[in-house]
């Protein structure tokens, strides 16, 4: 009976999604897009998908983020799940950042909406989004030419970029480790430590795994196949475990939270 309850409200919750949080005018545009020409100035050759990528449907959707349907309405489910907070959770993770960085990775980027709050933040700094999907990266540099913004976008595996060691300031990584097994996520930790430079920043903008023990069905309903053992975590253990020190957890609206710490001595 509760599984025939959850699927209709996935249903419903999907239906809502697409009839009325995403403007009919930007639904009529993105419709019209040559998905598979676009993607092609993003992808990454020799790149190749990691299973735990590709065995999930992240939110119920088919290929997952290897579809333009995840792409279309990634703004969408993240607008409602955080009870239209994406705002007040991408500022305080912003605001927590210190001093003036002219390097800025931005992990698991998405569809672009952190890297582009970093880069109107920080504007003289290079900004650059990685993600795994082409598809995202299509909309994520959409949206940063609305607002004439200089954002370089890559394709590449938050856990083995390509990048050399020291390259940036701060790194941010945003509702990114929920999204992946435990191991992935305490080697996308380990990558940002190698790619910081010494006092460099990381930040993480995630749920507040405590919390989210306590709700485990926000995962059923959102269909996020990594959340349940991603909350039985501690984000706080794996930082100092990969060598991350003044570690900060900063709790906001809720179930989220915002971590910093930083790279102080060279392992």
């Amino acid at each position: 009976m509760m599984i025939v309850l959850f699927s209709q409200i996935q249903r419903f919750l999907a239906n809502f999604l697409i009839k009325y949080l995403i403007d009919t005018q930007q639904l009529k545009l993105y419709q019209t897009i040559d998905w598979e020409k676009e993607v092609t100035r993003f992808q990454a050759l020799g790149l190749t998908y990691p299973s735990y990528y590709t065995s999930v449907n992240f939110h119920g959707i088919n290929q997952g983020y290897l579809n333009p349907v995840a792409a279309l309405t990634y703004d969408a489910v993240t607008s409602w799940a955080t009870l239209f907070g994406e705002k007040q959770l991408r500022q305080a993770l912003i605001h927590s950042i210190k001093g003036e960085p002219q390097t800025i990775l931005d992990l698991g980027c998405g569809t672009g909406s952190m890297t582009i709050e970093l880069k109107k933040t920080f504007y003289s700094a290079k900004v650059i989004g990685l993600d795994l999907s082409a598809y995202m990266l299509v909309m994520a540099d959409d949206k940063a030419k609305q607002q004439t913004l200089n954002i370089e976008w890559k394709q590449g595996l938050a856990e083995a970029t390509t990048f050399p060691d020291s390259s940036f300031d701060v790194i941010t990584i945003s509702m990114l480790l929920h999204e992946t097994p435990p191991h992935i996520s305490l080697a996308i930790l380990k990558e940002a430590y190698r790619l910081l430079t010494w006092q460099g920043q990381l930040m993480i903008l995630d749920g507040n795994q405590q919390r989210l023990r306590h709700v485990l069905w926000l995962a059923k309903l959102f269909r996020e196949p990594y959340s349940p053992v991603y909350s039985q975590g501690d984000i706080r253990q794996w930082l100092k475990s990969v060598g991350f020190q003044d570690v900060q957890m900063q709790p906001i609206r809720g179930i989220y939270q915002v971590s910093h710490s930083m790279k102080l001595y060279t392992l």
